[in-house]
């Protein structure tokens, strides 16, 4: 059932941008490969690790080391986001002419407008803001120490480091494959940028990250979009003064050659979750009201264990929203479905 507001306010809306160059690609993979909790789920092979281990020289080893302790694949980010730069030169140019203040004002990250006032002081040395802002965000794993680095380093050093780790990665992992990168990474911007004007800011943000729900919040008015190969599958986010930021993992259609050919691995998914009369009875059951496991298996007569494994292929598809010890149907998606098989099949 549609909603009717009286009040006048309108809901807040965002925009949306895809960018991709191979220097985020590179941030990226020094994100990725420095990421030691994370690097064996990665996409990338073992055998590749290793290639790419083989490769870097015994300086570039030391300065991800470096990246891995203090955590500066953010700075690299943070310092990406500054201007749109051409190549490598440019980037080391940029980062070469960034006084001190400069350098520690883009590093730390945008925290809320509440708490602009710590980071211009963390900027200056000060211990107290340094202290509000470590208990700020003590939830997350690496950013109370990560504050604490950048308020302390040595800028010149860390700007040494920084064109180092950024030079060496690219040199001994992205150009060599720069051409297949390239075509990777600007394959699907120009999908994603196909299916801009046919979708919901919403409904884009969720088919484009093949599943990020991310609704309207205040002060946010844009979303920008930044493919990645190298830290498939996983999705990253970031946040920017209005803005948010989801590095995405790109497509499989986008890695293919023949990528016109090669549906997306969501819509397939979907689709053969579709195809079984059970979870169809599932999801028009869920469309009536929420109901929780026991509750489908008493409707459904069947056994708990095989409704459990039913939901679970519809959670996979994100057809399906767990909510509190209950389940609802995702709305966004089933609407999105035909259009994802319209672009497909059109394109």
């Amino acid at each position: 059932m549609d909603l009717f507001s009286m009040g006048t306010k309108e809901r807040e809306k965002y925009s949306v941008e895809v960018k991709c160059s191979l220097l985020w690609e590179s941030a990226l993979g020094i994100a990725a490969i420095t990421n030691h909790s994370l690097v064996e789920t990665l996409d990338l092979s073992k055998q590749n690790r290793e290639s790419i281990k083989k490769s870097l020289s015994k300086d570039m080893t030391e300065q991800l080391e470096y990246a891995q302790t203090h955590n500066t694949w953010k700075t690299l980010l943070q310092i990406l986001h500054q201007e749109d730069f051409k190549n490598l030169s440019s980037f080391i140019a940029y980062v070469r002419k960034l006084s001190p203040e400069e350098l520690k004002s883009i590093a730390i990250p945008y925290l809320g407008k509440d708490k602009n006032i710590q980071r211009n002081g963390l900027v200056q040395g000060s211990k107290e803001a340094l202290s509000e802002l470590q208990n700020f965000t003590k939830a997350n794993p690496f950013l109370p120490s990560y504050l604490e680095f950048i308020s302390k380093t040595n800028t010149e050093e860390l700007k040494n480091h920084l064109i180092e780790v950024m030079s060496g990665w690219y040199k001994a992992v992205v150009e060599p494959e720069k051409e297949k990168l390239q075509s990777i990474l600007s394959r699907d911007k120009n999908s994603k940028e196909k299916m801009i004007e046919k979708l919901e800011p919403e409904q884009f943000v969720e088919w484009a990250t093949d599943g990020i729900s991310y609704p309207p919040e205040p002060s946010v008015f844009k979303v920008i979009l930044i493919p990645h190969y190298i830290y498939r599958p996983w999705n990253v986010q970031a946040d920017l003064e209005g803005v948010k930021v989801f590095y995405y993992a790109v497509a499989n259609e986008s890695i293919s050659i023949d990528s016109k050919y090669v549906p997306n691995k969501m819509l397939v998914q979907r689709y053969k979750a579709l195809g079984d009369e059970n979870r169809l009875k599932i999801l028009k059951m869920i469309k009536e009201k929420s109901l929780s496991l026991q509750e489908l298996t008493d409707e459904l007569k069947m056994g708990k264990t095989t409704v459990h494994h039913h939901l679970k292929i519809l959670k996979a598809a994100r057809l399906v929203l767990p909510n509190s010890n209950k389940y609802s149907i995702n709305e966004e998606a089933l609407t999105l479905l035909p259009k994802e098989l319209k672009l497909f099949l059109e394109n």
